[in-house]
């Protein structure tokens, strides 16, 4: 038997198992680097990582490949396609101590460095994690050896007891952080998990930290247009109605710089604040505990990335406040200037009304000069009528005919005037 699948029903299916993490047996040497990218520079990367392939004479990715793993002999790569950055993570085996005399061994020892320096982007993560089978090397000789700061030294365990970290969460001279991860009996999918697990809380507190910049600029901004809303409900409050227009433009034009630095921010905050809940998880993912006197890499996020990441919230509720502000300023300033048109409106009907009546009064008297005057024409024309008729026989006289006139005449134009004027006006 066979069903009709929704076209997306394999991709969503497969989702869940994108970019597995690599089985990983120590010890081993891991190189990872994230390069922020926009979506020009993510097509660049993929057929940047196509020259690396056909340099080594294997297949190139294809356009929809979002994640590829590959063996190259002396290392392997893993590379990740993200929404907003690649990733890169080389690893190779490790045959001897990679802190000797000179220097750390590392996995980009043996990545042609010609096509390493080209990669497209701007790096915003740089990482190299060590594996190592056993305690050999404790945090003291960490710190002796060169390897890690002892200022910022930061060391747990992790994997419910199964292995310890340590890190100092520094940049070295070569542009990379470092971090030692000392296992014991793991398996190695699980131990590959928690190498991605620490390599991503690496990856997302840069990520969420890229949103402290936008709002320590928009600190200023907000500084700026704070002061302005002030002084602009200032002046409304004492405004004569001839400079409402004006206020009423330069309150338009902060409401649109507010909402304009918002728009501009508001996709940059939320991904920090997304980046930070990963960060979050990935930390109670690698169960970790404390190592004694050591600082743990959770209450080193909670003492240096939380405050970063509270400015940037900060920042949004301040946004979001003062466009509220500047929205319930303007719509009072808009209902203020809405009601004096009304009392202007209300003016201009009253003197219109004044008006109308002036121009009945007028009509009536207007009227009563024309049923004068009409009247005046339509005797004479009697009276003319009568002086022809008496040559006939006409019995009264001319001036009589027409005294007897004028009354009838009179009463016959008015009374046509007002079943005019009753036409015109009540229809």
């Amino acid at each position: 038997m066979s069903l009709q699948n929704h076209p997306q029903r394999q991709a969503l299916h497969n989702e869940i198992h994108a970019r597995p993490p690599e089985a990983v047996t120590p010890p081993l040497a891991i190189s990872q680097v994230v390069m922020l990218a926009d979506p020009a520079q993510r097509d660049a990367s993929r057929a940047h990582l196509a020259t690396l392939l056909r340099n080594h004479h294997q297949a190139p990715p294809d356009g929809t490949t979002n994640h590829l793993r590959m063996d190259f002999g002396s290392f392997r790569l893993r590379w990740e396609l993200h929404t907003e950055f690649v990733s890169y993570t080389f690893m190779r085996p490790l045959t001897a101590d990679p802190f000797g005399d000179q220097g750390c061994v590392t996995a980009l020892d043996v990545v042609p460095r010609d096509w390493f320096e080209a990669l497209p982007g701007q790096s915003i993560s740089s990482l190299h994690l060590w594996v190592l089978p056993s305690r050999t090397f404790g945090d003291q000789s960490l710190v002796q050896r060169g390897v890690l700061l002892e200022d910022s030294l930061v060391a747990s365990t992790v994997a419910e007891g199964n292995g310890e970290v340590y890190t100092d969460f520094a940049i070295h001279a070569d542009g990379f952080s470092r971090m030692v991860l000392l296992v014991g009996s793991a398996a190695p999918r699980r131990l590959g998990r928690l190498v991605q697990q620490l390599t991503e809380i690496e990856t997302y507190r840069m990520a969420a930290l890229l949103a402290l910049p936008a709002a320590r600029e928009a600190q200023a901004v907000l500084g700026g247009a704070e002061r302005e809303l002030a002084q602009l409900a200032e002046a409304i409050r004492s405004a004569k109605r001839s400079e409402e227009p004006e206020l009423l433009d330069r309150l338009t034009k902060l409401a649109g710089q507010v909402e304009g630095q918002y728009a501009a921010t508001h996709s940059r905050f939320s991904a920090s604040s997304a980046y930070f809940d990963l960060v979050n998880r990935r930390i109670v993912d690698i169960s970790e505990s404390r190592l004694a006197g050591m600082q743990t890499i959770r209450e080193f996020m909670q003492r240096r990335l939380s405050p970063a990441i509270s400015t940037c919230e900060w920042a949004v509720r301040r946004q979001q406040s003062l466009s509220e502000r500047v929205s319930r300023i303007s719509n009072l300033l808009r209902t203020r200037v809405e009601i004096e048109q009304q009392v202007a409106s209300q003016e201009l009907l009253a003197t219109m009304n004044r008006r109308q009546d002036l121009q009945l009064k007028l009509q009536s008297t207007v009227e009563g000069l024309s049923v004068a005057a009409i009247t005046y024409y339509i005797v004479g024309l009697v009276a003319y009528m009568a002086k022809g008729a008496e040559k006939f026989g006409w019995p009264v006289a001319p001036e009589i005919t027409a005294a007897l006139a004028i009354p009838l005449v009179a009463f016959g134009v008015w009374w046509s005037l007002r079943r005019l004027h009753h036409k015109l006006f009540t229809h």
